[in-house]
């Protein structure tokens, strides 16, 4: 049973979470995340004490082998292609923050994941002769001075091995560099994944289990995700009993 402290140092982030109420071009869409009042993204003040810190999470064996030609935060579209990925669009979003609930800004946010067929960008997938060309696999953005990022990306899909998941890393001056990954709140595999399984804090493994809702307004069925990444902890840390990644049984696939 998670302790009382702990309960105390849930972060409590998401109903600040600013709402995209129609669907938003490629050109709009990348100069988004500059355009909004810095107030609908952090109140000073807001936090009386440190927050949880988001778990750190294995990189896995497929963190892009060369980074493509295009690696910005959209996803969906590679270059000057029209022709979108396949899979449930999803504009990602969120804040880093520090422990005590600080914007970083101008951190860099690296992501990657599978295609809709469950493929990754890197040579080593296992099926890459199914891999859809037109999703970008990565992408990264860095962060305003209200420590949000922003990101047009697919719902993630399952594949051998593996709950639906986003790789994140977050790299930032001042700050201890952070590899995560979050989750499809509700998917029915979460219970069975070796890695989101690992993380043995109830409260830390809650932090990364992401709701994909459907996005207000839209006609084309996009979803919007919220994760706020709060940095502060390193896989070496010591979490004490009970707390942090396991290290028992086989290594899981990533």
């Amino acid at each position: 049973m998670p302790s009382s402290h702990n309960k105390a140092r849930e972060t409590r982030v998401n109903r600040y979470m600013p709402m995209i109420t129609q669907p938003v071009d490629r050109r709009r869409f990348i100069t988004a995340a500059f355009s909004l009042p810095a107030a609908l993204y952090f109140t000073p003040g807001l936090f009386a004490e440190e927050l949880l810190k988001t778990p750190a999470q294995t990189e896995g064996p497929f963190y892009p082998g060369k980074l493509p030609l295009d690696s910005d935060n959209d996803l969906v579209i590679v270059g000057n292609s029209v022709t979108p990925a396949v899979g449930s669009i999803t504009h990602l979003s969120g804040r880093i923050l520090d422990p005590s609930g600080n914007p970083v800004r101008s951190a860099t946010v690296e992501i990657w994941q599978v295609d809709n067929n469950g493929a990754y960008l890197h040579s080593n997938t296992g099926n890459r002769d199914k891999r859809d060309a037109n999703f970008q696999g990565y992408g990264r953005f860095e962060t305003s001075s209200t420590g949000e990022y922003r990101f047009r990306t697919i719902k993630p899909v399952k594949y051998p091995g593996r709950t639906p998941h986003i790789h994140f890393k977050i790299k930032a001056a001042g700050q201890p560099s952070l590899t995560t990954q979050c989750y499809v709140k509700g998917d029915p595999g979460n219970d069975r994944d070796g890695v989101l399984r690992g993380i043995r804090d109830d409260y830390q493994r809650e932090s990364v289990m992401v709701a994909f809702q459907p996005l207000p307004q839209s006609k084309i069925g996009e979803l919007a995700a919220r994760f706020d990444i709060v940095l502060g902890e390193t896989p070496s840390e010591d979490r004490g009993p009970g707390r942090g990644i396991g290290k028992r049984g086989p290594r899981p696939r990533a």
